[in-house]
């Protein structure tokens, strides 16, 4: 029989699914309509997409029949709008996406070209699919929200939890691209080697006072820190540790109210960083994020930069969704898990 041109494949979310763990019953396969084109986008065959932490916050939020998640992919262009400008078909990209329309678990997606980049030549399309949501988080983070000079900066910063895909990739960029010295910290053996080898010059242990290591490390402050856990069960020890006129960057909602007249002696600077917000309020400088995934292609590409890819599954399905979900909720994932394309 004929397959329907009209529809593809991709893998939804299971609203009956009452328990909202990720058990058998948590994702379906499904056939829905081919997403058609506004005048700037591109529409993308996925080849690869990754799992994500903000992939288990809207599986439990989802409401609606036929909710696709995935916000780390890399495809090839299938077919452009009628004012893009940026790509070809059949060019390689890689993208995060935007979470208020379908995401990347499906064999076709449509996406404003201004937030999509050109793939590094050198990856595979599963190793490029762990790259793009970290990539521009971290750049956002280090260069736009905290400000941190690009080469040679005479300078620390401190990443808190530095042993997961986002944390990976910070460490590199602060390590290789601004040239601070980096303290990353981890509470496992390997998320510690982890961190080493991304190029991270000291690790602490979040799940002990970080002040006291810090110290222990011949600092008595450092200039910039990125956090990303919960801000709010640290947030004395952040005030404590960050130097005077220093920056604070966090990416996780805090759990409270964080008690900001910690900061002020000191003066200072605290910022919050969301990878999505310039796609959802469609922010004049939305183009940045297609200039950042170019540049961490030529970062890549001139060996300056490696993919965060810790593991591979063989397929997008239903069974493979559930099986990375489970496995990034239950903790302990170092890098990042990403789903190869439909068989």
């Amino acid at each position: 029989m004929k397959a329907n041109p009209s529809v593809m494949r991709a893998v939804a979310v299971n609203i009956d699914n009452k328990t909202k763990d990720f058990g058998i019953d948590a994702f379906v396969d499904v056939e829905l309509e081919i997403p058609q084109l506004k005048p700037t986008d591109i529409r993308v065959r996925v080849k690869a997409a990754a799992i994500n932490p903000i992939d288990l916050k809207m599986y439990r939020g989802a409401k609606n029949p036929g909710t696709v998640l995935g916000w780390d992919v890399a495809g090839e262009v299938e077919s452009v709008g009628v004012d893009a400008k940026l790509f070809q078909v059949g060019d390689e990209v890689y993208y995060a996406g935007v979470v208020i329309r379908p995401g990347g678990f499906s064999e076709l997606q449509v996406v404003d070209e201004k937030i999509v980049g050109s793939k590094p030549k050198k990856l595979s399309f599963v190793e490029a699919a762990a790259l793009p949501l970290a990539s521009i988080t971290c750049w956002e983070a280090l260069f736009e929200k905290m400000g941190i000079p690009q080469g040679g900066a005479n300078a620390t910063l401190l990443v808190i939890g530095g042993g997961g895909g986002v944390g990976s990739l910070a460490i590199q960029l602060g390590a290789r691209v601004a040239g601070v010295k980096v303290i990353a910290s981890a509470s496992r053996n390997e998320t510690q080697e982890q961190c080493i080898a991304m190029g991270a010059s000291a690790v602490v242990d979040h799940s002990s006072p970080l002040s006291p290591q810090i110290k222990a490390l011949d600092f008595k402050s450092v200039d910039y820190i990125l956090c990303l856990t919960d801000p709010a069960p640290i947030f004395a020890d952040l005030a404590d540790i960050i130097s005077p006129q220093g920056k604070i960057c966090c990416l996780v909602e805090s759990s409270v109210d964080l008690p900001m007249n910690l900061l002020r002696t000191k003066s200072v600077v605290f910022s919050w960083e969301g990878a999505f917000t310039k796609s959802l309020f469609r922010t004049k400088d939305m183009i940045t994020q297609h200039e950042i995934l170019n540049r961490v292609s030529e970062l890549v590409d001139a060996g300056r930069l490696k993919t965060t890819l810790s593991e591979e599954l063989e397929s997008i399905s239903a069974i493979n969704l559930s099986k990375a979900c489970r496995k990034l909720s239950e903790g302990g994932v170092v890098g990042k898990i990403v789903i190869n394309g439909f068989n």
